[in-house]
């Protein structure tokens, strides 16, 4: 699992105009899982399944 800022640059995520992040792959908007107990969140593709790390 990579961070959203190395899947911007890999053309893997790509930002919209209005800061909505999207997969590349599937065009489908990512969503968000939240683990109270770790910092950070996860945003995951809900076609492919894909993962990136959001630490900010």
């Amino acid at each position: 699992m990579e961070s959203i800022r190395k899947g911007l640059r890999s053309g893997a995520v790509e930002k919209d105009t209005y800061g909505r992040l999207t997969c590349t792959e599937c065009d489908a908007e990512l969503t968000t899982k939240n683990d109270p107990d770790k910092i950070g969140k996860v945003r995951k593709c809900p076609e492919c399944g894909s993962e990136w790390k959001d630490v900010g």
